[in-house]
């Protein structure tokens, strides 16, 4: 597993930012711990936009019968702001990985290589869930 601070995988991310108009992307945990980073944006501010998209994926997936049943599983989010986007996809078990973008990006170019990213990740991209490692008071 990934360490939050290590951020082993930050170069991988960069990636991402190649399409024309992408500016930052990261790799978050379902329970909002940053794993990783691209490099143009700071350890401070990926932390806390990792925490709010963790919100945010959670929200979505709560949402789900909305379109259909509660078991309908979440693959994706996309938020529009006045000059930009937020896509949000699942990569990996209990793993998510966010990219913002200016207004003018292509979006497909963009989804495309998220998903082509979680797919060389593959298992480097799963954070299992967080066992209780207390010991009984």
């Amino acid at each position: 597993m990934i360490e939050p601070t290590t951020n082993e995988l930050g170069w991988m991310l960069d990636d991402v930012l190649k399409v024309p108009e992408a500016r930052h992307a990261i790799l978050l945990s379902a329970d909002g711990m940053l794993r990783a980073h691209s490099a143009q944006i700071d350890q401070d501010n990926a932390e806390r936009f990792a925490a709010g998209l963790a919100g945010l994926q959670s929200i979505s997936r709560s949402t789900a019968e909305f379109c259909g049943t509660p078991d309908t599983p979440w693959r994706q989010t996309l938020i529009e702001f006045g000059h930009g986007f937020v896509f949000l996809i699942a990569a990996g078990e209990g793993t998510y990985l966010a990219v913002s973008t200016s207004e003018h990006v292509d979006m497909e170019a963009v989804t495309y290589r998220m998903h082509k990213l979680v797919d060389r990740l593959g298992q480097q991209l799963t954070s299992p869930a967080r066992l209780d490692t207390g010991s009984p008071a």
